[in-house]
């Protein structure tokens, strides 16, 4: 049920999300970095991630926190994690996709494009007709809810074909991890990277990286950057649990809290079921409203939905916005390149109840602008 407490507007975007009111009474605590609650914190955080991926420590994987929002957490990996001389290989059916290019690019690092539709899926035998041309590619990168349309794409598939090519397996899980199972280990997965104000439901301050120890002390000596040197940060914090730069201490605490209560809603598939349930409701309302989803159903993830603009002389998107906003409903822009689009989320601290309120105020906002 809606939060009667929460004084803020709901927010159906891909984060920054609704959050709790216990996650943000738990950042009003000041703890030091070197304080040995914060300490333990963060240690405990290390391997609840960890958990949440199917692997442990023992098991030869590590969960580093990285300062920032998921795009640090992204160029961390891309700048200390790709091999001098070789080649990144980036498949791309979004916005999310070509900014891991970008990034790459950005560093030096020589990339290889493969491109689909954004309301397409990656065709897993093409990735391994490329990685069995090129032996100077060493990694593959892919975004697994690609959150341009909300399309969940094949991580699995993709995982086991560079395993079996003998590549690294690179995952922005930005918008699925915590809320989409993943098996890191199984799924031959050796670096994985989401942040704490996702499906987790934390507040924005950190990203974290969860993976294989093994491939990531073969990255000695390759960092571009100082303070995004994954290496040398999980050293730091395996060396005394203290970040090498200020962390962001509030943050941390939120998200403790946060994975608390994600485990009270039964794990990754509780949280799930809800967003699935926001999700169905969405779509079956935004329908009977007259609106069509850009993905084919078999595509689209719990996540994040993009639909297309109507076809209508009196809508645009930032009037529509504009008239939602000011009735107390935050939605999200498209970021689509081949349609007119807008999107809107279903994850955070949402209930059905929301979707209705959403739903509601849909109608009555179409209405106004002489839609309906």
């Amino acid at each position: 049920m809606t939060d009667p407490l929460r004084p803020d507007k709901p927010l159906f975007t891909p984060g920054p999300l609704t959050t709790s009111r216990s996650v943000k009474e738990a950042m009003l605590r000041d703890l030091g970095s070197r304080d040995g609650a914060f300490i333990d914190t963060v240690r405990q955080v290390r391997d609840r991630l960890l958990a949440l991926a199917g692997v442990s420590t023992e098991a030869g994987y590590e969960a580093i926190l990285v300062q920032g929002s998921g795009t640090f957490g992204l160029e961390s990996v891309i700048s200390s994690a790709s091999p001098p001389r070789k080649k990144l290989l980036v498949v791309i059916n979004g916005a999310y996709g070509e900014r891991i290019a970008t990034i790459a690019e950005v560093h030096g690092v020589e990339v290889v494009r493969l491109g689909f539709a954004e309301n397409a899926t990656p065709e897993v035998g093409e990735i391994g007709r490329l990685l069995e041309e090129d032996p100077s590619i060493a990694t593959v990168a892919l975004v697994h809810c690609e959150t341009t349309t909300g399309i969940m794409n094949p991580v699995q598939a993709v995982g086991q074909v560079v395993r079996d090519a003998g590549r690294v397996f690179f995952v922005d899980s930005m918008s699925a991890f915590g809320a989409i199972s993943v098996d890191a280990s199984e799924w031959g997965i050796d670096f994985l990277v989401s942040s704490a104000n996702k499906c987790i439901e934390g507040v924005p301050g950190f990203s974290f990286v969860i993976c294989r120890r093994e491939v990531l002390l073969a990255t000695r000596g390759w960092s571009r950057t100082v303070s995004l040197d994954l290496l040398a940060q999980w050293e730091g914090l395996e060396a005394n649990g203290q970040f090498r730069f200020t962390p962001p201490t509030h943050t941390i605490l939120a998200f403790a809290q946060a994975l608390t209560e994600l485990e009270a809603e039964g794990g990754v598939r509780g949280r799930c079921d809800r967003y699935r349930e926001n999700h169905a409701a969405l779509v079956k309302g935004m329908r009977a409203l007259g609106f069509e989803e850009f993905l084919s159903p078999d595509m689209q993830g719990p996540i994040i939905t993009s639909f297309l603009c109507p076809d209508h002389a009196a809508f645009t998107f930032d009037d529509f916005y504009e008239r939602l906003n000011d009735r107390g409903f935050v939605i999200y822009p498209g970021k689509v390149t081949q349609a007119n689009c807008f999107r809107i989320g279903t994850i955070g601290r949402l209930y059905p109840d929301d979707i209705s309120d959403l739903l509601a105020a849909i109608e009555a906002t179409l209405s106004d602008m002489g839609i309906r």
